[in-house]
């Protein structure tokens, strides 16, 4: 069963935290973080983009000159695609870019993207986090104590307070546990999730 320290936010061993092997310390699928990741990215895309083709432009219908006889290229409307404001090639056109992932292999993905941050290190346990009002040179002075910088805070609830304070530095995003995913946790290097986080994911997962 892996363990890791437990740190308030200035930076100090308060003591250790015992997680739960079935989600923190499982064999690492670097298939299935690929295939939930590469699902993640297409699902954002909006597939709205459109252009159009030769036969959607207007206008072209007529025969810019005659076949032969002039001394040019034989053309057949000034809409084809080699002219200017002629349509496109293969013009993109609305689309559906969404992947299915099975739901145990998002359960799989995300307990290796777990397991992945504490065999490298990259976790941080803290006892708790709050602030009593929005203070971003409090998320900076928490960061220093830990010499970190690219980080994805992860907390037990939606909490304004610590959101606000970390949103205007580079580099830091805050998330609620249930909006954890492993895109966000691949991207960061480190990962800082409170107490009450990690409890809410092993209630989920193991």
């Amino acid at each position: 069963m892996p363990t890791l320290g437990l740190f308030n936010k200035e930076g100090q061993k308060v003591g250790d935290i015992q997680l739960n092997e079935q989600v923190f310390a499982v064999e690492v699928n670097t298939d299935a973080l690929h295939q939930v990741v590469v699902a993640q990215l297409a699902n954002k895309r909006q597939g709205t983009q459109s252009a159009k083709t030769r036969a959607e432009v207007r206008g072209g219908g007529i025969k810019p000159w005659r076949q032969k006889g002039t001394g040019r290229a034989r053309q057949g409307s000034i809409r084809a695609p080699q002219w200017i404001k002629g349509g496109v090639v293969f013009a993109p056109k609305p689309r559906d870019y969404r992947m299915s992932i099975p739901k145990s292999m998002r359960r799989v993905a995300m307990t290796s993207a777990l397991t992945s941050k504490v065999v490298d290190n990259n976790m941080i346990v803290l006892e708790s986090l709050e602030f009593v009002a929005p203070k971003t040179k409090e998320v900076v002075k928490m960061l220093n104590a830990f010499d970190v910088k690219k980080t994805l805070i992860v907390t037990a609830e939606s909490n304004e307070n610590v959101y606000k304070s970390a949103r205007n530095i580079e580099g830091v995003s805050v998330l609620p546990v249930n909006n954890i995913n492993v895109y966000d946790l691949l991207k960061f290097e480190k990962v800082m999730i409170t107490k009450d986080a990690i409890n809410k994911i092993e209630e989920v997962y193991a």
